[in-house]
Formats: structure tokens, C-alpha cells, sequence
């Protein structure tokens, strides 16, 4: 399997997993806050065991897409892949809020060829043509997954924060740009545009390789889709949910698997 197979695989995957999940998708910016127009950030976009280092496989910049706070696309710099993680540049020309995302549509399925079980991952256009002639005991899912993070320059904004209407987004109470070790930040969680409730959250710290506990912040949405947080200390924040239903769109698929990573960084007051 070459990289960038292997990189798409991995952010297919990510769709699929659930809290419990050893390996964890992220975008990690070199920081989050900035003052001044024409400020460079560089962000790090990888699936790993440990947040936020390189030691699984990379995410693939194909599925990349940059908003700017007027709502227009932006076009990454400098972009590489290389075994460990992607990485790319970019120079914020706006005043107000970014947002970085990794999008997933697609689906996945499982069959048995000859008596042995396999496993297919892939664009829902490619199904028909990626199971095999003679496959039996096919059962296939679609899969939504979105990464994301964000960037203020100066005052933040909330263009960005439109909805689609379309698996799970967040929508902010507190702004994501605006957060600090010991204060609460609220947000709420939508799946197709509508408030979740109980979806089950999971936050966590980084620099996990440095300690014995991940330290996990372990949350549920109530009637309305909302949760708080208070953050303990300062630093960046790994938090993800995933969901599961019928409501499937594509016409081979009988189930749909939903999930939602963002990565937050929190300042010392």
C-alpha cells in the first residue's frame, strides 16, 4: 500500500471510531490567537496513538479545506506528506475566523470471499466495483467524519461556524478562540441541523506521551445539544464524539456511522 493510500485509509477510518479508539485524528496549529493580518500559522494533520505526536500515519491533504472569515475558500501552503503526519502553511490575509477542516464522506463494508472475512473502505461511487464478484454476507455502512480547528485574527467571528445541515457540527456558545485554563466554555452539538442529545463527548489533553492517564474530560449532551467545559490548565485540547443511525443516504448502505474531532487551544488567563 503506498502513502497516500495508506493516508487516505487512515482518514476513512477515522470516521469509524468511536472514544474507546486507540488511534486519534487531529489538525494541530502552531497556535490559534493572532493580532496582526497577514500572520503565518503552520498546522500538523496526522492519526496517532499519542496527542500530538507522529507515530502512526498521516492524514491526507486532499480532504483539506480552509474557510475565511468572509466564508471564502483558502488555498494551503507548502503542503507535504511524509511517513508520520502532513503539514501545511497558512498565511491569514482576514481579520476575524478560520476554520481548518478534514472532511470524510464515504463508506465502508464488510464480506466474506471464499469463507474468509475481508473489509472494504472507500468512496461510495467505487462500492459496486471495490466488493468482489462471488462476495456473500455483505453488510455496508456510510461514513461522515469532519476534523477541524480553528484561527482568530484580531476580533473572532462566526461566519464560519455555518451549518450544513449534515452529520455532526459544532456550533458555538463560546467562542473556540476564546478560551482560558479555569473559566467554562459552553458549545452545542448538532446531527442533520437539529440539537443531539446524549451524544457521549470525550476531551483530552495532549501531551499524552509524557503521562501514565490520559486525563480524559468525559461529557454528554443534554435536550438541547449543549455541554461545558471548565479547562483545567492551559494548552491544546483533543475532543471527539461519534453517533450511529439508519438514516442513511446511499442506497447500499444500512446504517450510517458519524463522527466529530476538533482541536481546541486554551491560554493561561
Amino acid at each position: 500500500m503506498n502513502l497516500k493510500l495508506l493516508a487516505v485509509t487512515a482518514a476513512a477510518t477515522l470516521a469509524l471510531a468511536g472514544p474507546a479508539q486507540a488511534h486519534k485524528a487531529w489538525l494541530q496549529p502552531s497556535q490559534t490567537v493572532f493580532s496582526e493580518k497577514g500572520s503565518w500559522m503552520t498546522v500538523d494533520a496526522a492519526v496517532s496513538n499519542d496527542l500530538f505526536y507522529f507515530n502512526h500515519v498521516p492524514l491526507a491533504l486532499e480532504r483539506l479545506q480552509v474557510t475565511a472569515p468572509d466564508g471564502s475558500s483558502v488555498q494551503a501552503q507548502n503542503g507535504a506528506t511524509g511517513k508520520l503526519r502532513s503539514v501545511f502553511d497558512l498565511q491569514l490575509q482576514q481579520e476575524g475566523t478560520y476554520k481548518i477542516a478534514m472532511n470524510n464522506e464515504g463508506m465502508f463494508a464488510s464480506y466474506k470471499l471464499g469463507g474468509e472475512a475481508k473489509r472494504w473502505r472507500g468512496k461510495a461511487s467505487e462500492f459496486k466495483s471495490g466488493i468482489p464478484a462471488g462476495a456473500t454476507e455483505v453488510s455496508a455502512s456510510e461514513s461522515l467524519g469532519r476534523v477541524e480547528t480553528f484561527a482568530t485574527v484580531g476580533k473572532p467571528t462566526t461566519t464560519v461556524f455555518k451549518t450544513s445541515g449534515k452529520g455532526i457540527e459544532l456550533v458555538p456558545v463560546t467562542h473556540p478562540n476564546d478560551l482560558f485554563a479555569g473559566e467554562a466554555a459552553s458549545f452545542q452539538l448538532l446531527i442533520d441541523g437539529k440539537p443531539a442529545s446524549g451524544l457521549k463527548i470525550e476531551i483530552v489533553p495532549g501531551a499524552t506521551r509524557y503521562r501514565n492517564q490520559q486525563d480524559e474530560i468525559n461529557l454528554t449532551t443534554g435536550a438541547d445539544g449543549k455541554f461545558e467545559v471548565k479547562w483545567p490548565q492551559a494548552g491544546m485540547y483533543w475532543l471527539e464524539t461519534t453517533s450511529e443511525d439508519n438514516k442513511t443516504t446511499l442506497p447500499d448502505a444500512k446504517q450510517r456511522r458519524l463522527s466529530y474531532v476538533a482541536v481546541f487551544e486554551v491560554l493561561p488567563q
